[in-house]
């Protein structure tokens, strides 16, 4: 069973997350937060496996809890996951930086929303391909940080440049010719060498590094 605490400042909101995300029997909502304290202080008592985090709460708002949350030692078992609107897509990039493990536009189907759940409480990282370009438009605006490539090899810039294009372990092993377990390994490398949480962040990072840009096909598919 996979525990979800669902942090909205609206309660209509919650009402219909807990049905939507409860519908096949497997997830269960554990708590219910209305503002970004409660969030916290909730997350550190129930120790959900998932926070369905809104952006926009009083008192404290989505951003900073979420970066509480993931930064405190006592909680790294817990992951975020972001549920946010156009309006808001300017803080989604804020939110990945602060350690969420992907982020969903509101008006998600049930079945998209339980399985987005179901592969963050599992590890991946999601992304609304809605909310992508967007995003990662911002992030290759922002500081460019090339030195982030110094310390990784051609084979991990490879690896990294097609997480960074949203491919799975298995697509990236499928196009680099390696087998699934060697695909995960370099991803699991990828995020110790460059201090990243997740997938998600890896993403940002190859933006930010400069390794692709936004509306750049993988190099596979250049030649």
């Amino acid at each position: 069973m996979i525990r979800v605490l669902l942090a909205d400042d609206q309660e209509l909101v919650r009402a219909g997350l807990s049905l939507l995300t409860t519908h096949d029997g497997d997830i269960e909502i554990v708590g219910q937060a209305c503002n970004g304290m409660e969030a916290i202080s909730l997350a550190r008592t129930l120790r959900p496996d998932v926070v369905l985090m809104d952006l926009s709460m009083p008192l404290l708002d989505g951003i900073t809890a979420t970066e509480q949350i993931t930064r405190a030692d006592d909680l790294a078992m817990v992951r975020v996951l972001v549920l946010t609107t156009f309006d808001e897509e300017h803080d989604v990039l804020a939110a990945i930086r602060a350690g969420a493990s992907g982020y969903l536009l509101k008006d998600i189907d049930g079945p998209g929303l339980r399985q987005a759940i179901r592969d963050v409480a599992s590890g991946d990282s999601i992304a609304d391909p809605a909310l992508t370009s967007i995003l990662f438009r911002q992030a290759g605006r922002s500081a460019c940080r090339p030195e982030l490539l110094d310390t990784i090899s051609e084979r991990e810039r490879e690896v990294l440049s097609l997480v960074g294009h949203g491919f799975n372990n298995a697509e990236i092993a499928s196009r680099l010719v390696l087998s699934p377990e060697t695909a995960r390994t370099y991803v699991s490398r990828l995020r110790a060498k460059l201090d990243a949480r997740d997938r998600a962040q890896l993403v940002v990072l190859a933006y930010e590094s400069g390794l692709i840009t936004p509306g750049q096909r993988p190099a596979s598919e250049q030649r």
